[in-house]
C-alpha cells in the first residue's frame, strides 16, 4: 500500500532510537573498576589536556591543548579551563560542581554548570568513570547553536584520565571530542 511507507519509516526510526537508548552503558557497571575516580582529588590543582575534535564523519578538524586548574571550597568544585586550538582560537570555561547525593549503588552525583552550558549538567561518578550530560552553546557560522554532549571519562592511572565526548543535535551525531587530561603538569 502506498500510504503505509511513511508510518513504517517512523516506526523503524522510533524502534532504532529506543534500541540505541537501551544499549547505553550505565555508570554503575564501573563501580568496581580501579583506580577509583574521586572528583575532589583528581580535579584539584593544575592539569593539562590534549585533544582532537572530529566532525560527524570521523575526520579530525581541530586539535587543542588546555590548561586546567581545579579547586574545592566547602565541598563545591571549580574547574577553570583555558583551551588553545591549532588555529589560534582561545576559549575559556569555568565548571562549577556541586555534590548532590550518593545512591545505594555507590554512584556519586553532582550538578554541574558553566557559562555556555544550558541548564544544569548531570554528573555521575562510579568506580573509575565519570559521565556528564549537558547542552552546550557552540559558535557556528556567526551564530550560536545548542549541541547535546555526552562526556564519558575514565581514570586510567592516578594522573591520567581519558575523555570521549559524543556531540549530537536532534539525536543525530554531529561530532566527537577525544582528549587526555593529565594531573600536575602544564603544557
Amino acid at each position: 500500500m502506498p500510504g503505509t511507507a511513511i508510518p513504517r519509516v517512523i516506526l523503524l526510526l522510533a524502534a532504532s532510537l529506543l534500541l540505541a537508548a537501551c544499549s547505553s552503558t550505565d555508570i554503575s557497571e564501573y563501580r568496581d573498576r580501579q583506580p577509583q575516580l574521586v572528583a575532589e582529588e583528581f580535579f584539584r590543582g593544575p592539569l593539562t589536556a590534549h585533544g582532537i575534535v572530529k566532525d560527524r564523519s570521523g575526520r579530525v578538524t581541530r586539535t587543542f591543548t588546555a590548561e586546567l586548574k581545579g579547586s574545592w571550597n566547602n565541598g563545591e568544585g571549580l574547574l577553570q579551563e583555558r583551551f588553545v586550538f591549532d588555529d589560534g582560537e582561545v576559549q575559556f570555561r569555568d565548571w562549577h560542581l556541586v555534590p548532590t547525593v550518593t545512591d545505594s549503588t555507590g554512584v556519586r552525583t553532582y550538578t554541574g554548570s558553566a557559562g555556555d552550558v544550558v541548564g544544569p549538567a548531570a554528573v555521575r561518578v562510579s568506580g573509575n568513570a565519570m559521565f556528564i550530560r549537558y547542552t552546550l552553546q557552540v559558535p557556528w557560522k556567526g551564530d550560536t547553536i545548542e549541541v547535546d554532549v555526552d562526556d564519558r571519562m575514565y581514570l586510567v592511572s592516578d594522573r591520567v584520565l581519558i575523555n570521549e565526548s559524543s556531540l549530537s543535535k536532534w539525536g543525530f551525531n554531529v561530532g566527537e571530542i577525544v582528549l587526555t587530561i593529565i594531573r600536575g603538569q602544564q603544557p
